[in-house]
This record gives C-alpha cells, sequence and structure tokens, in this order.
C-alpha cells in the first residue's frame, strides 16, 4: 500500500492572477501558504484487473475509460495505470470550500499512482502534471497555484510568465516575523461550500475583459507588495493587504453572499484582526485573518456562528507517508 499526503492552501496575496486568460496577457504573481490540512490517497494493488475507486462515491469498472470521476479517470490515463488497483481519498477540510482541495488531490493521486508504478517524480513535475490534466485536459477555468503550493509546500510566490511557465520563488520571512504569522493567521469556515471553476466562469461572464484585468493588475500588485511585506517581517502592512485583497475581490463578484461576507469581515476587523479576506475564487468557504489581539475576533466570529478551524504552515509539501 502507498499513501501520499498533500496539503491544502491558502492565499496570502495576488490570488486570481494565475488563470490563464489573465496570465497569458499580463503574467500573474502571487504568494500562497500551504497549511497542515491534507488530503490523503492511498493506493493498493487489488486481486484482479478491476480498477476499485473509493471517494465520496465508489467505482468498480474494468478500465480508465469507463471512470466517471474526471481527475481519477485522468490520472489515471495519464501516468499509464490500466488495471489492477484500489484508489481510496480521504481530507481533513471538504471540497468546495476555497482552500484548492482539486489541485491537491490530482497532486496526491498523481504521486500515489506514480509510487505504485515504482516512479520517483519530483514535485514540481507532480504539479506540472496536475495543471494538465486539470486546465489542459479537463478545460477547468481554474489557475495554476493550487497544483504548486501543494506540490511544494511552504510560503512561496510564484511567478505565472505569458508562456505558461512558473517561477517558484521561497518567500524569506524573518524568523521572528515567522512565528509570528503562523501564531496569527486565523481561519474561519462560513458553512458555504461551491465549486472553483463555476465561481471563476461566472466572474468573468458579466465583465468585460478590461474590466476584469484592470481588476486584477491591482490584485497582482498587492502579491508584490504582500511578497515585501512578507520579507521585511513587516506584518502590520500584510495583514492590511489582505483587506485590500478582499475589497477588490468584492468589486470582481458582489453578490449578495459576498456582501454578507464583507460584514463578517468588517465585524473581525472591528472586533481586533489587522485585515482579513476571503480564500479562494469566492462564493464561501473560509475566511482568513491576521491578528494579533485573537480573543475578541474569536468571539464575534462565534457570535456569527462561524467556527474557526485551527492549522498551522506546512514545509513539507506532497509527501509518500506510508509504503508497504
Amino acid at each position: 500500500m502507498i499513501i501520499t499526503r498533500t496539503p491544502l492552501r491558502i492565499s496570502l496575496g495576488g490570488g486570481g492572477t494565475d488563470v490563464p486568460q489573465y496570465y497569458e496577457n499580463h503574467g500573474g504573481f502571487l504568494v500562497a501558504a500551504a497549511i497542515s490540512k491534507y488530503v490523503f490517497i492511498a493506493v493498493n494493488p487489488t486481486f484482479d484487473d478491476n480498477i476499485l475507486l473509493k471517494y465520496s462515491s465508489v467505482e468498480s469498472v474494468g478500465t480508465p475509460d469507463e471512470v466517471e470521476h474526471p481527475l481519477l479517470r485522468e490520472c489515471l490515463r495519464h501516468v499509464g495505470v490500466d488495471a489492477g488497483v484500489e484508489i481510496s481519498s480521504m481530507a481533513d477540510i471538504p471540497a468546495g470550500t476555497g482552500l484548492g482541495s482539486s489541485g491537491s488531490f490530482a497532486v496526491g493521486v498523481l504521486r500515489a499512482l506514480h509510487a505504485h508504478r515504482h516512479e520517483i517524480m519530483s514535485n514540481r513535475v507532480l504539479a506540472e502534471e496536475a495543471c494538465t490534466i486539470e486546465i489542459e485536459r479537463l478545460r477547468e477555468p481554474v489557475g495554476k497555484q493550487d497544483q504548486f503550493i501543494a506540490a511544494i509546500g511552504g510560503v512561496t510566490a510564484l511567478e505565472f510568465h505569458r508562456d505558461g511557465t512558473v517561477d517558484v520563488v521561497p518567500v524569506r520571512i524573518p524568523t521572528p516575523a515567522r512565528h509570528q504569522l503562523d501564531d496569527n493567521l486565523l481561519l474561519f469556515y462560513t458553512g458555504v461550500r461551491r465549486s472553483a471553476s463555476a465561481v471563476l466562469e461566472q466572474e468573468r461572464a458579466p465583465r468585460s475583459t478590461a474590466a476584469l484585468d484592470d481588476n486584477l493588475d491591482m490584485v497582482k500588485k498587492l502579491g508584490h507588495d504582500s511578497f515585501a511585506a512578507l520579507e521585511a517581517g513587516d506584518l502590520g502592512t500584510f495583514g492590511g493587504l489582505l483587506t485590500e485583497q478582499w475589497r477588490l475581490k468584492l468589486e470582481r463578484s458582489p453578490t449578495p453572499l459576498h456582501h454578507d461576507v464583507d460584514r463578517w469581515i468588517r465585524g473581525g476587523i472591528a472586533a481586533g484582526a489587522v485585515g482579513g479576506k476571503l480564500v479562494g475564487a469566492g462564493g464561501g468557504g473560509f475566511l482568513l485573518f491576521y491578528a494579533e489581539a485573537k480573543a475578541g475576533l474569536r468571539e464575534a466570529m462565534a457570535r456569527h456562528g462561524l467556527e474557526e478551524v485551527r492549522f498551522g504552515i506546512d514545509y513539507e509539501g506532497s509527501t509518500t507517508i506510508v509504503v508497504q
């Protein structure tokens, strides 16, 4: 049996500039962090030639072409595993909550299937393979940050070039500030789940390309500003930039739910948070705050019925934790 562990992620600055529709024309830049919440994938040989898949549903099929789950089907095809395998998945956080679960899932499945075939692949290659499957084969309107941060881990800047290549840059945060960042980032679950690809499609549809690109130009600048603030250890400025990013997100997608989110974020700041934003494409998921005085924030979020999820930063990225 092979078991892989792949982290979920939070976007810290510049999220949204990693989608091809933007970076192919303008280039993208963002900062993200892998967190200590994971997707686990187990792969085991079977005693027959069937393919047995266990996720939120169960499938037992004869070939990859018969698999209904799109990511599992394409991962099996990509790696060349066509029979005699069982794949099971578990996750610390449910899908559709803005933490990049589909990218983590794809990276974890690819790592496990390559290991099943006795192939050792670098984390960067796994990220690129996962992007190829999600963006090129399945035509999902998603970006590249989820796959790369899930594979590589840490607090990392990603620069997306117009030709589709990605530069990976570790964010060199001074040690005292790194400890403060670990202590003072807080996540609260809104209770709303959604498809990231559906949100991104809706966000682009009603707006002109020029208006959306102008908004994302400002988001990209905030990504660079967040990178600079983190490397300077200036966490007060970093926290304030979270709110600036949320304001641009609300401008791109002023839905009734997002106005509720805006009320929650403003309430969190009034209760002591330095700044906050919604994580991921939007439409629900998690609120991320930076707060040095946390008691008031926790009380305010509890009054709104938002549950805190404790986490830390993951510095390993996707790993294989069991091989038998």
